[in-house]
């Protein structure tokens, strides 16, 4: 019932400027339907709860980890509908593929589904996580003196633009009074920062775990301390969706049932730790078990928030800091990057699996 494929295979990876580009050039055919307000005239229609026999979702996965949380809970082999799985390499594939009608609703990061939006695309938020924000932090490389966000004038900074490693330098430096013509930013791959910032060809980079602790084993490496960086990362994740397949009555009542098994499944992630370490890191992954061990705990407790206008307000923020930065085409609104129809899902799942909207203030 439930496949895996390999739809990636049919979209050439393009730089997320590209894809903006290409799909700025579809807006200025179709149009924006800003009547509607919002998230369109679809929220005025309540979500359907039947999913009527023969419906298929394609879920559009990265790295396999939403499928692997499914299966691992059990979560999977309960769903009314047949899903069939896409694994992709990032988040401007994942757009080709919404574009092309060839998947229905992803995994992604906070900024993607920003970029999503500045491109004219409609693919609306239908669920969120939250992990530690501590879990982006600024790597220095060896014989650099970087203590402080202050310090980040003049350095040369690992930058990756469509994810939410650019929003944390971003903030980072608005944190710090810094603009971007302050510092070198050094365009590279997500897999390139740890071996540029432990050979010096950058000064900063913004890393996670495994990479992190992989960088600290390097004599003379550094991070700069969390008092400094506090709040240049916001630990979010989302689902979201193309429009059409949140306007289709049996789409939409699947997708109501997916957001269900989102919360749950990483949910059990949250209560089987150890379990989850070795199926998805250990064994999915073929990361060693120390590895495993300090993704787990960088990630900490999974959180699901409301699909409310605090959510959106983080959201708005993190646009407003790229905006700023002079890297999006157009001014967007993070509301309308959201369907909180499904937010009835999210508010009767969480309580109902012992799970928590927020994260405990420390």
């Amino acid at each position: 019932m439930h496949q895996s494929r390999s739809l990636a295979a049919r979209f050439r990876f393009r730089p997320v400027a590209m894809l903006l580009a290409v799909a700025a050039a579809g807006m200025a055919l179709t149009g924006c339907n800003s009547s509607d307000g919002p998230g369109g005239a679809a929220l005025d229609t309540p979500l359907p709860t039947e999913v009527p026999p023969g419906t298929t979702l394609v879920v559009a996965d990265q790295q396999e980890r939403f499928q692997t949380a499914l299966r691992a809970s059990g979560e999977l082999d309960k769903l009314p509908f047949k899903v069939e799985f896409a694994n992709f390499i990032g988040g401007p594939e994942i757009l080709e593929a919404f574009r092309a009608g060839a998947a229905d609703v992803a995994p992604v990061g906070d900024v993607p589904p920003i970029h999503a939006l500045a491109a004219g695309q409609d693919v609306p938020i239908i669920a969120a996580y939250q992990t530690d924000p501590a879990g982006i932090k600024l790597a220095v490389a060896p014989g650099v003196t970087a203590t402080r966000l202050a310090d980040l004038k003049g350095k040369k900074i690992a930058y990756a633009e469509g994810t939410a490693q650019q929003a944390a330098v971003l903030r980072a430096l608005d944190k710090a009074g810094l603009t971007t013509s302050d510092v070198e930013l050094v365009r590279l791959q997500l897999a390139d920062f740890n071996d540029a910032v432990r050979t010096g060809q950058v000064d900063i980079a913004p890393l996670n775990e495994p990479r992190l602790t992989r960088f600290l084993r390097t004599p003379g490496a550094t991070v700069i301390a969390d008092s400094e960086t506090t709040g240049i990362y916001f630990g979010l994740g989302y689902l979201y969706s193309r429009r059409e397949a949140t306007q289709d009555p049996a789409k939409s009542a699947a997708l109501r049932a997916l957001v269900g098994a989102f919360v749950r499944s990483f949910h059990w992630t949250n209560t089987h730790r150890d379990e989850w370490a070795r199926i998805y890191y250990i064994e999915n992954q073929k990361l060693s078990a120390d590895d495993a061990g300090r993704i787990v705990d960088s990630l900490g407790e999974f959180t699901f928030p409301h699909l409310d206008q605090k959510l959106i307000d983080a959201q708005q923020a993190t646009v407003d800091v790229i905006d700023a930065a002079g890297q999006l085409p157009r001014k967007v609104e993070a509301a309308d990057g959201f369907d909180t129809r499904f937010d009835q899902v999210i508010s009767e799942t969480v309580p109902a699996v012992g799970a928590r909207f927020e994260r405990e203030a420390h």
